[in-house]
């Protein structure tokens, strides 16, 4: 075998597609859901009187960040899953899977925006 035959063989091992485990979807909800979750609780914790310094203003920003982003993130993947589960039962027309799309993204962000 030579030299190129050789890293061929190596790069193909190297490469070769890896399943992710199967609960991999479940536990990044829950990671960003508590993401969510200790933004909002870090949220509700500050003072309007604190923000006079602008020292204070790191925490409720990243809070802000953190939270949006845990968010948007959420909304985004249980909108795939609900994309693969549809593939799995049938596309139908790409008009309807775009307006089913729109509205489990709305859903979802109000969802997540609604005050408990």
């Amino acid at each position: 075998m030579t030299d190129a035959q050789s890293f061929e063989l190596l790069l193909r091992r190297a490469l070769t597609p890896v399943d992710p485990p199967e609960d991999l979807s479940v536990r990044l909800e829950h990671a960003l859901t508590n993401l969510a979750e200790i933004a909002a609780e870090e949220l509700e914790t500050w003072e309007l009187s604190a923000m006079r310094d602008p020292r204070n203003w790191v925490r409720p920003a990243a809070a802000v960040v953190v939270g949006t982003s845990a968010g948007a993130a959420l909304v985004l993947l249980r909108a795939r899953q609900r994309q693969r589960q549809r593939a799995r039962v049938g596309a139908g027309s790409v008009l309807g899977v775009a307006e089913r799309a729109a509205r489990d993204l709305s859903a979802d962000a109000r969802r997540l925006l609604r005050p408990d």
